[in-house]
């Protein structure tokens, strides 16, 4: 009989072999839910982790209500402040704001806003943007920038729906 004949064979009858083993295999498991009392299992009821925020969270507010936000959503700077700015804004209303002249460093600019719609943020230094943000309401960010020289900064601030912000600008 030819070697090529023989491996062949071979071949086949690894294989019906290794097909008769694997046919009488079968995968069980216990999931939990046997009904062998005659019960009907009842499924365990869905929640959701995440609870969904307050829709008036988002609102804007004033008065010692504002101040009261500006304090939980800037809390205190492990640096130096050198300037902060809070308020209102109507809907389609644009604040510019500029800092005083700040020292060659490293800082950190943390925004924050409080709307049912995203505010959006631009920093600039002079000529450079250092920050064009769209800010997501509920949140705060944190910038960090280095100015290689003495710069004021130029902040604007503009909401399409009435809004709160905050900003701060300190060094780290």
């Amino acid at each position: 009989m030819p070697r090529s004949r023989t491996t062949a064979s071979a071949v086949v009858v690894c294989l019906a072999l290794l097909g008769g083993v694997l046919s009488g295999c079968a995968y069980e498991y216990d999931d939990g839910l046997s009904n062998e009392d005659g019960a009907s299992p009842s499924a365990p009821a869905f929640t959701d982790a995440a609870v969904p925020q307050d829709p008036g969270l988002n609102q804007p507010v004033s008065g010692a209500e504002l101040d009261a936000w500006v304090l939980q959503v800037l809390p205190d700077a492990e640096g130096q402040v050198f300037h902060s700015g809070s308020g209102t804004l109507e809907a389609d209303e644009e604040r510019k704001e500029t800092t005083v002249q700040l020292p060659k460093g490293t800082y950190a600019l943390t925004l924050a806003c409080r709307s049912t719609r995203r505010v959006s943020f631009s920093i600039d230094n002079g000529e450079n943007e250092l920050v064009d943000l769209s800010l997501r309401c509920g949140t705060s960010r944190v910038n960090v920038v280095y100015l290689a020289a003495d710069a004021v900064l130029e902040v604007k601030v503009d909401a399409n729906a009435p809004a709160n912000f905050a900003y701060r600008v300190s060094r780290i």
